[in-house]
C-alpha cells in the first residue's frame, strides 16, 4: 500500500486516485507499482463493472517527475531517482525493461474488459496525458491544462501517448501536437476529439459520477466484447475486425444480460444489466 494512489470501490466502480498534490501528482514507483497491480485485479474481478482514474486536488497528473530528471542530470544528491520505475543509473536494458513494464498500465486501461474512464481535473501532461489517452472516456474540466509537453524537456513520450492520440485526431494533427506541445484547455481538447465531454468546475464531479454510472450500469461482458473489437479496428484488417465480431456476437448471445434485455424489450421496458 502507499499515500500515492488512493483506491476506492463502491457500486462496481473502482476509483484510482493519483496523489501527490504538491508536485500535480507526478508519477513515483509506489504509485505505478500500486496502480498496475490495481488495475489487474479490477480487470477480473467480477464484481467490478468500471474504472475511473484521476488525480488528487485539482490535477490530474503532470507524468513523470522532471524534478528528478534533472537532479539526474546534473547529478545532484537525488540523482538515480526512478524512470518509469526503474533507475536512471540502471542499464539501458534494465531501464528498458522497468519502463515497459509500467508501461502496461496503459495496456490494462486501454485493454481490460471493462470501461475505463480518465477524470481530468487539471493539468494532465506527458505521461500523465498518455494514461488519460489510454482510457475508454475522458471528461476534463473546461479551463485543465492539457499538453504532450515532452518536447519542452527534451523526450520523446512513453506510456503510449503517440499510438492513442494519433488514432484520436489523426497522424498530422498529433505529430503538432506532439512537436510543439501546445497547451490546451479542456474545452480546446475536446473540440479536437481528445477528450470526450468538458464542463466547468462546479458540475464536474457530478458529470463525472453520472458518467461512471451509466457505464457501471451497461452489460459489462459485451462492452468488454465491445472493447476488443473496437482494438481490433484499430490495427486489423476488415476480415480481422468481421472475425472477432463473429465470435463474440455468438459469446454475447449466451450472457444473462442479452437474454435478460431482449426480454425487456419484448416487454417494452429498460434492461436491468447485472454485468454477466
Amino acid at each position: 500500500m502507499t499515500d500515492h494512489l488512493i483506491e476506492h470501490f463502491a457500486d462496481g466502480i473502482a476509483t484510482f486516485t493519483m496523489n501527490r498534490p504538491d508536485v500535480r501528482n507526478v508519477f513515483s514507483t509506489e504509485m505505478l507499482t500500486a496502480l498496475l497491480a490495481g488495475l489487474q485485479r479490477h480487470a477480473t474481478r467480477k464484481e467490478t463493472r468500471a474504472v475511473i482514474l484521476t488525480g488528487a486536488e485539482g490535477a490530474f497528473s503532470a507524468g513523470g517527475d522532471v524534478k528528478g530528471f534533472a537532479q539526474n542530470a546534473t547529478g545532484g544528491p537525488d540523482a538515480g531517482k526512478e524512470l518509469g520505475g526503474g533507475d536512471i543509473r540502471d542499464s539501458f536494458d534494465q531501464q528498458l525493461h522497468s519502463l515497459r513494464a509500467a508501461n502496461e498500465i496503459s495496456v490494462l486501461l486501454h485493454e481490460m474488459p471493462k470501461p475505463t474512464l480518465a477524470a481530468i481535473p487539471g493539468a494532465a501532461a506527458g505521461a500523465g496525458l498518455s494514461l488519460a489517452l489510454a482510457c475508454d472516456i475522458r471528461v476534463a474540466t473546461t479551463d485543465a491544462k492539457i499538453t504532450t509537453a515532452f518536447s519542452k524537456v527534451g523526450l520523446s513520450g512513453d506510456f503510449g501517448g503517440s499510438f492513442f492520440l494519433t488514432h484520436l485526431v489523426g497522424a498530422a494533427k498529433a505529430r503538432e501536437l506532439y512537436f510543439s506541445a501546445e497547451l490546451l484547455s479542456g474545452t480546446q481538447a475536446a473540440a479536437l476529439g481528445i477528450v470526450n465531454i468538458a464542463v466547468g468546475t462546479a458540475d464536474f464531479e457530478a458529470t463525472v459520477a453520472a458518467y461512471a454510472a451509466k457505464l457501471a450500469n451497461l452489460p459489462t461482458v459485451a462492452v468488454g466484447y465491445m472493447k476488443q473489437n473496437l482494438n481490433t479496428a484499430l490495427r486489423g484488417s476488415l476480415t480481422d475486425v468481421l472475425n472477432s465480431e463473429a465470435i463474440r456476437m455468438i459469446r454475447t448471445f449466451e450472457t444473462d444480460d442479452h437474454k435478460a434485455a431482449a426480454v425487456a424489450f419484448v416487454e417494452k421496458r429498460l434492461p436491468d444489466f447485472v454485468g454477466r
